[in-house]
């Protein structure tokens, strides 16, 4: 499923126009990723939660040469599913 498969589904089920659910989609994801940003945690009950989450510094290989490389250390984001998401897959 893709964005506007998304919009159409969401437009489908409350009964409003794609354009109002694009723009109730768009503030959705601007909030969460505004949350994410701010380092705030966004759960959603029933569907999950959102964290950041700090991988630490590590090394790998280029898999074309065998060659040790140094990867950095970054903020990644992780989703946990909620327990009524996980029973319904």
């Amino acid at each position: 499923m893709n964005k506007q498969d998304l919009v159409n589904a969401i437009a489908e089920n409350a009964g409003l126009s794609k354009a109002d659910a694009k723009k109730g989609l768009d503030a959705t994801i601007n909030a969460v990723s505004a949350a994410l940003k701010a380092g705030d945690r966004v759960s959603l009950v029933g569907f999950g939660s959102f964290a950041v989450s700090e991988r630490g510094a590590r090394t790998g290989r280029n898999p074309q040469t065998g060659k040790e490389i140094k990867i950095e250390a970054k903020k990644v984001v992780k989703f946990k599913p909620g327990a009524e998401l996980s029973a319904g897959i």
